[in-house]
């Protein structure tokens, strides 16, 4: 597996626990937001910030979807 889907495995499995939702609930939303090539394209930044920064923009992300 790639370093970029196992940060993505990271980033969803925190993400979970910062919005205290199951990681299935918010793998379906991230799918059905279709912002998946998204977050993957920010690995680079994502992943030498603070995960707080990713979570901020992911939940702008999927406002203005």
């Amino acid at each position: 597996m790639s370093e970029e889907w196992e940060f993505f495995i990271l980033l969803l499995e925190k993400y979970s626990e910062y919005k205290s939702e199951s990681a299935r609930e918010v793998l379906e939303r991230w799918k059905n937001a279709d912002i998946i090539p998204y977050i993957n394209r920010m690995y680079g930044l994502y992943h030498i910030e603070r995960l707080e920064n990713a979570f901020e923009d992911i939940d702008r992300k999927l406002e203005q979807r």
